[in-house]
């Protein structure tokens, strides 16, 4: 048994993972899972740089998780970086921070590495049951991009695209500063738009139609099925391997497109940091299973974070 920590620092959220595991017996035991809203990617869509107060947001957030590093006694720790530090210019800034707070250099790793770290999280408690067919396709919605990874036990393809909540909400949904609430058709269609040309381009290097079953990975998704599930408040075990149908998806994307700030936002179970970006992550989810032609998806709590525990251990 080894005690091993992650960080998965995205556009939109940064999170950390400390577990017991064993990789002869193939668990993974949580001892702390937590995450947290920092909007790393503020405005890197626009100006290609990370945002000072961003950067603020995400320190202080690694002063804390290094202090539950710290508690547990974590004997390894792999902190990796994901879509809004791909694309920064001042990333130096960004990695002398996280170094002198963590101790360990954050990697900014690929598209196809976040893929493959993805597809480990979610699909390693999947293999071997029988009531969900391979080859899986799981598809990862963060803030800044999508990654979608097709594969049986193992990868077969891969491809990240630019399409996220956070990144098609400051492209599409912002007027003056302000998020449009709720936003015209005709942002929606642009929203839409973009989606659809990001599919293209996966489809081109990823069999995404080859795929039998769906698994749906991050905030975007996890919050449709609290919503779906009419959750008081939001519930990881209530949400881990839930199924959405296309249907219930589609009704519950344009609830949200259609609803203002304050309707969203009086959710039970939606995260406050989540409330300006559902809609635009609610309909990435459901573009893929309208291109796609998936009747349901399964919901996973276990994704990157998972997968990177796992690299460590």
């Amino acid at each position: 048994m080894t005690r091993v920590a992650a960080v998965d620092c995205g556009t939109n959220s940064i999170r950390l993972l400390v577990a017991d595991a064993n990789p002869a017996a193939g668990e993974l035991t949580d001892l702390d899972r937590r995450m947290t809203i920092v909007r790393l990617g503020q405005g890197v869509d626009r100006t290609g740089r990370l945002a000072p107060e961003a950067l603020a947001r995400t320190f202080a957030a690694c002063r804390e998780y290094a202090q539950v590093i710290k508690e547990y006694g974590a004997e390894r720790l792999r902190f990796v970086a994901t879509s809004a530090s791909r694309d920064a210019e001042n990333r130096d800034e960004f990695v002398r921070g996280v170094v002198d707070i963590l101790g360990v250099e954050p990697e900014v790793i690929s598209g196809d590495q976040e893929a493959e770290f993805s597809f480990t999280g979610a699909t390693k408690e999947l293999t071997g049951r029988d009531d969900l067919a391979k080859p899986f396709l799981v598809v990862d919605i963060g803030g800044g991009s999508t990654e979608f990874v097709v594969g049986g036990d193992r990868v077969r393809a891969a491809r990240s695209v630019d399409v996220g909540c956070v990144r098609m909400t400051e492209r599409h949904l912002v007027r003056g500063g302000v998020v449009s609430d709720p936003p015209t058709e005709e942002q929606i269609a642009a929203i839409r738009a973009d989606i659809e040309a990001a599919l293209d381009l996966a489809e081109e290097t990823v069999p995404l139609r080859e795929a039998h079953t769906l698994v749906g990975l991050a905030g975007s998704v996890t919050t449709v099925s609290a919503i779906a599930q009419d959750l008081p408040e939001y519930d990881s075990a209530r949400i881990h391997h839930s199924r959405l149908s296309r249907d219930r998806v589609r009704e519950i994307t344009t609830s949200l497109l259609h609803a203002t700030h304050a309707e969203r936002a009086a959710i039970p179970s939606m995260h406050p940091g989540r409330v300006d970006v559902i809609g635009a992550g609610a309909l990435v989810l459901l573009s893929i299973m309208e291109r796609i032609g998936a009747e349901e998806v399964v919901v996973s709590e276990h994704d990157i974070l998972d997968g990177i525990a796992w690299s460590v251990a």
